[in-house]
């Protein structure tokens, strides 16, 4: 559980049947113990964190914290943590080699958390990503949400695509050797949403 429950919300959503989804800053060190015990489990492989200790997670999210154009943030239902968001501007980002950016694109990555002793009740994931979808599209106001999974990886890409997105070209992302970061080449399958088609009625 968050250590910081009480922290102010940017966005709030009550989702019929399901509950209401808050979507907090994710605090790299109170919340560390929480991503840590998603990132590590295997099915959490393609996040990329799984031989990671939750100090290296902790560090990984505070250098996040420290860019104006990367986010991370905690999914609350009804104050329970559910998963973890990310949020980029692609033209920052690798994908930005790999599709033609426009201007009110912003990414995502979209980390559920693993099901409970009794399995996760059908309409979940869906609930969750229309809440997302919300705070990234009307909230931040942008014009199309691009995400990135990895093309292995079919149950995000099926969750994806039956939320609305759009499947683009699969891509290969390229390797970052930085300093302060490490990712490895990736193939991705590049999805989009655009906002007229998530949310007709505020396009």
């Amino acid at each position: 559980m968050s250590e910081t429950p009480t922290r102010a919300a940017v966005h709030t959503q009550p989702v019929d049947g399901f509950g209401t989804v808050r979507v907090l800053r994710l605090d790299p060190h109170a919340d560390a113990a929480t991503v840590h015990a998603w990132v590590r489990e295997e099915r959490a492989a393609f996040w990329g964190m799984n031989g990671l200790t939750e100090e290296q997670v902790a560090e990984i999210y505070a250098h996040l914290d420290t860019l104006d154009t990367h986010h991370a943030y905690l999914l609350e239902k009804d104050g329970e943590p559910v998963g973890l968001l990310q949020t980029y501007e692609p033209e920052a980002d690798r994908v930005s080699e790999c599709y033609p950016v426009e201007p009110g694109d912003i990414g995502v990555h979209l980390l559920l958390r693993p099901p409970g002793p009794h399995g996760t009740r059908s309409g979940w994931s869906s609930a969750l990503l229309s809440a997302v979808a919300s705070y990234v599209l009307l909230g931040l106001d942008k014009r199309r949400v691009v995400v990135d999974p990895d093309v292995r990886n079919e149950k995000a890409v099926a969750r994806f695509l039956k939320q609305g997105f759009v499947a683009g070209p699969a891509v290969v992302l390229p390797e970052i050797d930085l300093p302060d970061v490490y990712l490895p080449e990736k193939h991705a399958q590049l999805a989009f949403l655009a906002r007229e088609v998530a949310f007709p009625g505020d396009a």
